[in-house]
């Protein structure tokens, strides 16, 4: 059993794996990694090995293309069992599982979190997520909440899986979106509580995050480090001045990797000019914009755009040098975290592993 949870450890940038669990990005190179479940374990064992703290898969219950069952974003591994299994196969990294809250009860999700708590030692940690592709919920035959409702049901959701956890009897719950009697979920986490991480983009989502969450993902923007200081400073503001409390920031990253700048870029032009899943991008971007207010014009949805053939994220693309100076950059700016995804995961990982770690070691921001 460790400790403290990965996520709470010392190290001043952690690191982690995202987006695993299904396809990493929006094209159709044929290097595209594929969730195939003994190379989701391998994959992880290697992030674990390397000593990075975060293996976080995504949930989604439909890709991006309607009328388009064989589209590979259609294929993609449940997230809480998914880390049931990853934290059997692991031992040091913090195992994540994404949840989207309405479509689930919360009474099912603590004993489900619980579960996999006590399975890996108490190395797990939530993603929560309020819903954001309307066509998911039509499947489930629910209403998606109008925006800011929906960051009102997550708060009533959130609130009774904590008190679920930290309960010492059965427990009643009377709430707007709940009711419950006699309740109670056992067993409970190792320490009572895991980590919730939540991404915000909109002002409403990234006030939700400040208040409920111990890590907020940010949609980072912009090209320099007093810009990503601003973003994150306003985040670790707004914690702090209106909840009373620290929070991590951390932010996703497609990472492109090569020996020199000049390649990495060369493959990046690759996927974006002649590999393209443009319908899949076209889909996500305009789904990913309507459902968290990104407005039209903005430099968020511009940057959204630019580099959605590798998923949204703050992209990393560069020979091991450049990676770990913008890296290193972030961290100077206030970040706390970093979840990459690539289009070939054992390619890009080793890489990291092998040729970017032992930089930022060096630089004191990993020990």
């Amino acid at each position: 059993m460790k400790t403290t949870n990965p996520v709470f450890n010392a190290n001043m940038l952690k690191l982690g794996v995202f987006c695993m669990n299904t396809m990493p990005a929006l094209t159709t190179a044929p290097e595209q990694f594929k969730p195939i479940w003994d190379d989701c374990v391998r994959l992880a064992q290697m992030a674990d090995d390397a000593g990075l703290e975060a293996f976080v898969p995504i949930a989604r219950w439909k890709g991006y293309i309607d009328d388009a069952f064989g589209h590979a974003s259609n294929y993609v591994l449940e997230p809480f069992t998914f880390a049931a299994g990853i934290a059997q196969a692991t031992r040091n990294i913090a195992v994540f599982a994404t949840t989207h809250a309405p479509t689930v009860h919360p009474l099912i999700v603590a004993k489900q979190a619980a579960t996999i708590d006590v399975i890996s030692g108490g190395r797990f940690a939530m993603n929560v997520v309020g819903g954001w592709n309307r066509r998911e919920f039509d499947m489930f035959g629910i209403e998606m909440l109008d925006h800011s409702a929906r960051y009102v049901y997550l708060a009533e959701w959130l609130d009774t899986i904590r008190k679920l956890w930290a309960a010492t009897g059965e427990i009643d719950i009377d709430s707007g979106h709940f009711s419950m009697k006699g309740a109670l979920s056992r067993p409970q986490p190792v320490r009572k509580q895991v980590p919730i991480m939540n991404a915000g983009f909109s002002a409403t989502g990234m006030r939700f995050a400040a208040g409920n969450s111990d890590i907020g993902l940010i949609g980072l923007f912009g090209q320099s480090e007093p810009d990503w200081a601003e973003q994150i400073g306003k985040y670790k503001a707004l914690a702090q001045d209106e909840f009373g409390k620290q929070i991590q920031v951390w932010t996703n990253a497609p990472t492109i990797l090569r020996d020199t700048d000049a390649e990495a870029q060369e493959l990046y032009r690759h996927y974006c000019e002649d590999v393209p899943d443009q319908p899949a991008i076209d889909s996500f971007v305009t789904t990913l914009a309507r459902e968290n207010n990104v407005p039209e014009g903005s430099d968020q949805l511009k940057f959204l755009r630019r580099n959605a053939v590798l998923g949204s994220g703050f992209p990393l693309i560069g020979s091991p040098q450049s990676v770990a100076n913008k890296l290193l950059a972030l961290s100077a700016a206030g970040l706390g975290g970093v979840i990459m995804s690539y289009v070939d995961y054992f390619d890009g990982l080793g890489r990291f592993n092998r040729d970017v770690l032992p930089i930022l070691k060096a630089a004191g921001v990993r020990g």
